[in-house]
């Protein structure tokens, strides 16, 4: 696994720097990742028709998309991301439906989704999630949930503080990645979400050997399933299933 001992990066020109994290904590912020499966061929004559019109019902419900993701391979059970941004869950709810309900998604079987919200951090509110801190989307994502172990909540403050502490720096060797962990309690199976976005497939799978080696790595209970491919434009997607 490559570790690498890259120094801290440069600005990214795709990145906005004038995001104020006061301004992001006030509002409202919600992500959908949802995830789904080919299980029959799509129309070659009308494929990337099929996908434009799906992009924009997705669109018309006012979310941001940050991408599509062919995650096909990676698993054997899922073929397609789709991860959403909005102020709005009920705007992020009505973006899933425009997909299960379009002609391209009659294609589709629905195999996992995880609605998240950003609340600002406990012990440094002026951290925020890639997502909403203005990092432009990267050319590889890998997500999945995790849940903490029952006793984690009971620690005091101050011994969460400090293995949160330690867990941040043991990735100071990989700030190019683009990290976001969003909140996910009562929203469904689990209490938190991850998101890991970088150009390079090598520097998402490296910051995650990492991270086994810090001590918040024990106070997990559950951490999968995993998700991950590359950002794709929706129309290559299309290219890349089963055609008739």
């Amino acid at each position: 696994m490559p570790h690498g001992h890259h120094p801290a990066p440069v600005h990214d020109p795709r990145d906005r720097t004038d995001i104020d994290p006061e301004e992001v904590n006030a509002r409202d912020n919600y992500s959908l990742q949802c995830v789904f499966r080919t299980v029959v061929p799509l129309p070659a004559d009308s494929a990337h028709d099929l996908a434009a019109a799906m992009e924009r019902a997705v669109r018309d419900t006012g979310v941001e998309i940050r991408g599509w993701y062919d995650v096909g391979g990676y698993r054997a059970d899922a073929d397609l991301m789709m991860w959403a941004l909005s102020d709005s869950a009920d705007k992020l709810q009505a973006g899933y439906h425009a997909i299960v309900a379009s002609d391209l998604g009659a294609a589709l079987e629905p195999v996992w989704s995880a609605m998240a919200a950003h609340k600002a951090a406990e012990f440094n509110t002026r951290h925020l999630p890639a997502c909403f801190n203005g990092a432009a989307p990267r050319g590889y994502c890998a997500v999945y949930p995790f849940v903490r172990s029952w006793d984690w909540y009971y620690l005091p403050k101050a011994r969460r503080a400090a293995i949160l502490k330690e867990h941040g720096m043991n990735g100071v060797d990989y700030l190019d990645v683009q990290v976001s962990t969003l909140a996910a309690f009562a929203l469904g199976d689990y209490e938190w979400t991850v998101a890991l976005e970088s150009d390079s497939l090598d520097r998402v799978m490296g910051v995650l050997r990492r991270q086994r080696d810090a001590e918040a790595r024990l106070f997990v209970r559950e951490d999968t399933p995993f998700f991950t491919g590359p950002r794709v434009e929706l129309t290559e997607w299309t290219d890349r299933q089963p055609l008739q």
